[in-house]
Parts: structure tokens; C-alpha cells; sequence
């Protein structure tokens, strides 16, 4: 974060500063967290009150960890100085917009919003990548992508910062224009709109709202990249003002790839650019959907002047969208897991199966360990139906369903009449586990899928370690 003064962080979260024994004038350079585990000497430590506990309970934590300052809903004891304000999520975001406000009047930093119902973090890592071969790049942690992820990222920023990648994901209509108010997008990209976090919206065409605030607040200098081959997000053309950039397969793309080829080690294809230019890459990331994510990363850092060869290269340094998605694990007696069990949509979950499908065909016998795809609301019951058909209809060998919650796909295969035994349920992770422990051979590659919710992760991790 940039220096400030604890009174110019009083005035840009509208709060009461108590010193203690500082001097108000003293400088503040730390980051932000909500976690007093993660401060560190020097950091502001914001209390946030939370459904299931309250910041303000580990203050003493924080103070112990070194924190120089804190933000507080309410008067502590503590030995540092401290910030009262009304609500602390509200003093963190506009903190962020102060912070970003005096480093853009530096005339440097150029900002890149992200967002979709699916593939942001892997779109935001593939960008982060390029970008910091050319300066220095600021991007979030994980999925750091909501009102209180996003401004933490964007504290970060110092006056040396010349890219903030800023991944921005919402569960209802207004909070990404909420994230735009604090640092707006010169990019704006949107990925895809489908069924994730369809529940929470109230539908798609909430959803299709929702993500339309990306393009609709930038000026005509800024530049909106829209997925040209997903029709709702190609419709948000009519909502900017900003010149268009279309990525996709679609021949009408401005960037766009061919010559696609998935295998068990990434997938091979051919980038083009609009100003002509084209290369081989040669992408580890697993999935042939990911290649999307990559022509969106390629478009933002092309509009920034990277070179195609920059691009290239950077692009193939990615060998995982992230931990836990589309992770390759295992390895002994040629058994590969597949652990993609952060987050779970009906997109993802479908276009992972068909990944299994795709890089199993090659290798030997294809496992699909799924658990439930959380917060789609009354499209739960068709949309699990919907993968445990696919399932079946991609020929996957076995199909180990987890968890109550996901217990319809398991219903759904069998009773598709094809199958005979090849699909199995548990209630927990730990039975799944028992019984994979003892059903993988050599040469299987195995899928774990659900939500983050549902915990699977944890499963696809101790079959790699078993595997290791």
C-alpha cells in the first residue's frame, strides 16, 4: 500500500481516529486483512463482524502480530491506534478507492476488470503471468473477488504498480458496479454467463444483468473483451460505450484460436491477434475449455502492448488454473487425478467431464468422483440430472457420487439403463475414499468435482497423496 497518515486514512473511511500514544501524522504503510492471522508488523488489521464470529474478538491477536492500526466498528482496548467507523466492509472499500484514486493520478497504473460466471481466477492468473513480465502487476490472492477479497487486493497497489488485475465476481445485481466504484476498469472482460450462483441472482437473466455492470460504466477510451461465441455476453455490446474486443472460437473473433488439440498433458492451439500476428502455444492448464481463459488473458494483455511473443511465452509457463482446479495429482502406477473441486457450475462441471473424457480416452479407464454443484436454487434437481446423463453418455467407466446433496445424479445415471453397477453413492468423503483406495488401477485417471461446499477438494488431495 501507498504511505498515508493515520489521519488520511480517518478521513477516507469517514471515521474517528483514537490514536492512543502515535502521533496522527504517523505513516501507515501495511496492507489490509480481515484475518489477524495473516498480519503482519506494520499491516491494518479491519474487524469484521461475521455471521458466525466477530473480528473484533482478535484484535489482541492482530495487535499481537504486529499491526499498526486498526478499524473498528467499536471502541477496543487495545495498545495501537484505531479508526471507529459505521460499518468496517464500507471503510475498507473506500479506503481501496483512495489508494487506487492517488495512484492513478500518477498517470501509470492501468486497471482490468474481470469477471464471469465461470474461469475468472484462471483467466486472472493467466493475465497476472504476462503482465509481470512487463511491470510490476498487482492481482488477487485466490479468489479475492468480493467487497471485502477485492479491495484487499487492490490495498496492495503501490506508486510503482503498473497493472491491477482485478478479479470482480458478484451474487446479486449491483455489487460489481459497487467493485467498479472503487477502481474502474480501462478493460473491462466478461467470460461467460451460465447457471452459477443462479439461486442466489434469481436467474439468468439476473446474472446476465449483474454482469453487464462490467462494460456498462466504461468510457469510450476503455475497451470492453467479450466472449463472442457466449450470445448473452456478446448482448453487453449494446450496453457499453467502450470499443469492443471479441475473443472466442468464432471466426469473427478478433483474438481467437484454431487448431485445437487436447491431451492428458494441456492442450495445443494456435493464437491469433488482430493485428495479424499468430503462434503456436502449447498450454498445460488441463481442459480444452480453458483455452477461452487463455484468448481473454491474451486479449487484455494485447490491448496493453505485450507482444504476441511475451504472450506466448508466458502463457505455456502456466502449468494449473489454480489449486484445485483442474489440478493434476498422482502419478504413481500412471493413476492421474484430476482435482477440480474448488468451485462446481453446471458449465464447469460439464465441460470438466468432458476433459475426463477426452484425456481418459487415451490412457486407460475414466473415474467421475462429483458432489454437489451448490446454489442454483429450483435448478438444482435438472442441472444434477443433466451431468449424471452426460456422464453416462460420454461413457465415463465409473461414476462415485458424494454426498447427499449430489445423490440425483447417482439416481439419474442408473436409471439411464445403460449401466450396470458403474455407479456408485456415498454420504461422506471418507467412504469415498475407502472405496476408491481400493478400486483405482494402474493407468486410471480420476475426476474429483463439486462445489467447495461439498469438500471434495480434500478427497482429491488425499488420492494424490495415495498416488504420489
Amino acid at each position: 500500500m501507498i504511505d498515508l497518515t493515520l489521519t488520511e486514512i480517518a478521513a477516507a473511511t469517514d471515521g474517528r481516529l483514537i490514536p492512543g500514544p502515535a502521533d496522527p501524522g504517523l505513516v501507515v504503510s501495511g496492507v489490509a486483512d480481515t484475518d489477524s492471522r495473516l498480519i503482519t508488523p506494520g499491516d491494518i488489521f479491519v474487524a469484521k463482524p461475521g455471521e458466525e464470529t466477530d473480528g473484533h474478538l482478535f484484535a489482541d491477536a492482530a495487535v499481537a502480530n504486529g499491526a499498526a492500526l486498526l478499524i473498528v466498528e467499536r471502541e477496543l482496548a487495545v495498545a495501537v491506534p484505531q479508526i471507529v467507523v459505521e460499518n468496517s466492509v464500507t471503510a475498507l472499500g473506500a479506503l481501496a478507492t483512495e489508494v487506487i484514486t492517488r495512484v492513478r493520478a500518477l498517470g501509470r497504473l492501468r486497471i482490468v476488470g474481470i469477471t464471469g460466471s465461470n474461469g475468472k481466477t484462471t483467466t486472472k492468473n493467466l493475465l497476472a503471468a504476462v503482465l509481470e513480465r512487463v511491470g510490476e502487476t498487482v492481482s488477487p490472492k485466490a479468489s479475492f473477488n468480493n467487497e471485502v477479497g477485492a479491495p484487499i487486493t487492490m490495498l496492495r497497489v503501490t506508486n510503482d504498480t503498473r497493472f491491477l488485475v482485478a478479479e470482480m465476481g458478484a451474487s446479486g445485481i449491483g455489487e460489481i458496479a459497487r467493485l467498479i466504484r472503487m477502481a474502474k476498469p480501462d478493460i473491462g472482460v466478461v467470460l461467460k454467463v451460465g447457471l452459477a450462483h443462479a439461486g442466489e441472482f434469481g436467474g439468468i437473466e439476473a446474472t446476465v444483468t449483474a454482469k453487464t455492470e462490467m462494460v456498462s460504466e466504461l468510457l469510450p477510451e476503455d475497451v470492453a473483451v467479450l466472449n463472442l461465441d457466449d450470445p448473452r455476453v456478446a448482448g453487453m455490446a449494446h450496453a457499453t460505450q467502450a470499443r469492443v474486443l471479441w475473443f472466442g472460437l468464432d471466426d469473427r473473433a478478433a483474438v481467437r484460436a484454431t487448431d485445437i488439440v487436447a491431451t492428458a498433458s494441456g492442450t495445443a492451439f494456435t493464437l491469433h491477434l488482430p493485428d495479424g500476428s499468430s503462434a503456436p502455444v502449447r498450454f498445460k492448464v488441463l481442459g480444452e475449455h480453458h483455452v477461452m481463459n487463455a484468448l481473454a488473458a491474451a486479449a487484455a494483455a494485447h490491448e496493453l502492448g505485450v507482444e504476441i511473443d511475451l504472450i506466448v511465452d508466458a502463457l505455456e509457463s502456466v502449468s494449473r488454473a489454480e489449486r484445485w482446479r483442474m489440478e493434476p495429482l498422482g502419478g504413481r502406477d500412471d493413476v492421474s487425478i484430476i482435482n477440480d473441486a474448488y468451485n462446481a457450475s453446471p458449465d464447469s462441471m460439464s465441460a470438466a467431464i468432458r476433459t475426463l473424457a477426452q484425456i481418459g480416452a487415451e490412457r486407460g479407464r475414466t473415474i467421475a468422483v462429483l458432489g454437489a454443484m451448490s446454489e442454483l436454487g429450483d435448478w438444482a434437481g435438472e442441472e444434477h440430472d443433466r451431468i449424471g446423463l452426460q456422464v453416462v453418455r460420454l461413457g465415463i467407466g465409473r461414476l462415485v457420487v458424494v454426498g447427499p446433496e449430489a445423490r440425483r445424479m447417482h439416481i439419474t445415471a442408473i436409471n439411464e439403463g445403460s449401466w450396470d453397477g458403474e455407479s456408485v453413492y456415498f454420504a461422506t468423503a471418507d467412504e469415498a475414499f475407502a472405496y476408491l483406495s481400493a478400486e483405482i488401477a494402474p493407468g486410471d485417471t480420476v475426476l474429483v468435482k463439486s462445489s467447495n461446499a461439498a469438500g471434495l477438494r480434500l478427497l482429491g488431495d488425499r488420492l494424490g497423496e495415495l498416488y504420489a
